[in-house]
């Protein structure tokens, strides 16, 4: 029997020399990639960093390979690699066994009776959001999503451990953190160490995350009590090699990078997903119908969220047309067979959700936003394994994934029935890339929903 050798893996064109296809990148990331579908098979060479050879995988089930067969024996590759230089080993950062054991830490933090408690949070934090907005301005809706995003998540952290203002304080340095990773992981790493008011900001508000963590940790050790949120949980957790609890700097960088992973990518989603529903009158009726019906006037809670089987498309459907993922990157560590190739050990793979996610080939008519193509019988007929990856796949899947959701569906809820938003005429709203995948500009004038407003307080 003769065996067939796989054929040739192409390079994409217009690469040039010591800079790859960095142009392509800066001129248009997403359309770049996206061409990458179009042009080339499942595999496809690109150059991201000099010296370094980066295939771009683009077929479903090689993808479902490289993240669930392959994931144990993987590294993350450089954009894990740098966050975890930037702000500490952890959960998201790790991989392999080292990824193992700290998921088994973390796990109790993020399983069904503490999301319980979370929502009471989140949707306090959602309330106190809209109330804050000015009826009849415009706002900024991105921003308004990144300040709930960060709210929501510090507050389940951090919801007995902080007072008010050092909470406040920590909000702002995790903010500035957040902003400025993005564009260090994309940097090349010379530019980190040179003595830019930019790169001052970040260091500094990282150490003061860092020391406002370690402080909490501290007091709570000392007060030997449970403040019922996250960081006390994180501090219950023990250590598998060293039998110990964890320290507060293995504490801090935990929290530190659920922040900047949750934060920027919730708020996209939110900002996305309040948009289409603003966007498309019969979605925002059918929305604000199944909230009546099921909470009966009453605030979200827990229970109900099952019970949101629209809502729940809708956000499924933004998760799709509007992924907040452009370039997740793994490692091969030694030779690798992906499908019939052969891949040398150190060569980065990379795979784009928010390309697969429109691939016409996957998704009839991707670029309409259509929640129907959720239903069960839809799905059956054409739903292609593996080609919708809202969270991941494998032993790396995102470990924070039934909190998000709870958090969109809280957020959402509670927004929508308290505000009804205007999209101003005119405006043209597109997916950018900079670490995620967000709005490029997203202004929507704000009006008060008044009779569930009036329900709300009597």
């Amino acid at each position: 029997m003769t065996l067939v050798a796989p054929p040739p893996i192409p390079r994409a064109a217009g690469s040039v020399p010591l800079l790859g296809h960095a142009i392509q990148l800066i001129r248009d990331n997403l359309g770049f990639i996206a061409s990458l579908r179009t042009n080339y098979g499942p595999l496809v060479e690109i150059t991201l960093q000099p010296g370094t050879r980066t295939l771009v995988v683009q077929d479903p089930d090689l993808i479902r390979t490289m993240l669930i067969d392959l994931g144990p024996s993987l590294d993350k590759g450089r954009f894990f690699e740098k966050m975890g230089q930037l702000l500490g080993d952890s959960v998201v950062t790790a991989a392999g066994q080292d990824h193992v054991r700290k998921r088994r830490q973390l796990q109790p933090a993020f399983g069904r009776p503490e999301i319980a408690r979370y929502v009471d949070i989140m949707r306090a934090e959602a309330k106190a959001a809209v109330d804050t907005w000015i009826p009849g301005q415009q706002l900024d809706v991105r921003e308004a999503m990144v300040k709930l995003s960060l709210d929501m998540l510090a507050k389940t952290i951090f919801a007995g451990s902080l007072d008010e203002a050092t909470f406040r304080r920590l909000r702002d340095d995790l903010s500035v953190v957040m902003n400025g990773v993005g564009a260090r992981v994309m940097l090349p790493d010379w530019v980190e160490r040179l003595p830019l008011p930019f790169n001052r900001r970040f260091n500094a508000a990282r150490d003061a995350v860092r020391a406002t963590i370690t402080q909490a940790v501290a007091e709570l050790q000392h007060s030997e009590q449970d403040t019922g949120d996250m960081l006390s949980l994180l501090l219950h957790a023990t250590d598998e090699e060293t039998g110990r609890p964890l320290t507060g700097h293995q504490i801090s960088s935990e929290i530190l990078t659920l922040a900047v992973a949750g934060t920027e990518t919730t708020a996209s989603v939110l900002s996305w997903a309040l948009y289409e529903i603003t966007h498309n009158a019969d979605i925002e009726r059918a929305v604000l119908d199944e909230l009546d019906v099921v909470l009966e006037g009453r605030p979200i809670a827990f229970e109900d969220l099952p019970r949101l089987p629209y809502l729940d498309r809708v956000i499924r459907e933004t998760l799709r047309l509007h992924h907040t993922g452009w370039l997740v990157t793994r490692r091969t560590v030694t030779q690798t067979r992906l499908g019939p190739w052969s891949v040398p050990a150190g060569t980065e793979l990379a795979y784009c959700q928010h390309a697969l996610h429109r691939d016409p080939e996957l998704f009839p008519e991707p670029l309409t936003f259509n929640p129907d193509r959720w239903l069960e019988d839809t799905q059956a007929e054409a739903f292609t394994p593996g080609a919708f990856l809202p969270f991941g796949a494998g032993k790396h899947k995102c470990i924070g994934d039934r909190f998000a959701l709870t958090e969109l569906v809280t957020a959402i809820a509670t927004m929508i029935r308290r505000a009804r938003f205007e999209i101003p005429p005119g405006q043209e709203v597109r997916p950018v890339a900079r670490a995620t995948v967000r709005p490029s500009t997203l202004l929507m004038a704000m009006h008060q929903r008044s009779d569930f407003v009036q329900r709300d307080q009597d």
